[in-house]
């Protein structure tokens, strides 16, 4: 029985880690509007997607390994933040920066693609 229900869950670890990496991206950009933690709102926010990221990012733990998980996990934030900077900051929208982005979402596609979990 433990085996079926670990099968069953592996779908749900991959859904819940790619919202802990959508939490974490937004935790990061919500960094830049808490000014060093002077905005209440903002700062709130982020701490709260912090925390429900890293809750959601543990829940995944349970099922994937960790290595692979972690990577993800960062991966989605790193790509995901570098591609929001560009839009709501101003920051450099080059060639090579979404090349560099599109290595890390190789690189987590990769990850799915080769774990056996």
């Amino acid at each position: 029985m433990e085996f079926l229900q670990r099968v069953e869950a592996k779908p749900m670890a991959w859904i819940y880690l790619v919202i802990a990496g959508l939490l974490e991206m937004g935790w990061a950009i919500g960094l830049k509007y808490t000014q060093g933690f002077t905005q209440l709102a903002p700062s709130i926010a982020t701490v709260t997607c912090m925390v429900v990221s890293f809750a959601f990012l543990s829940i995944a733990l349970r099922t994937l390994p960790v290595g692979t998980a972690y990577a993800v996990w960062t991966g989605i934030g790193a790509a995901g933040t570098a591609f929001l900077g560009v839009i709501l900051f101003g920051e450099p929208a080059e060639i090579r920066r979404f090349f560099c982005i599109g290595l890390i979402i190789a690189g987590v596609l990769g990850l799915r693609l080769v774990s056996s979990h």
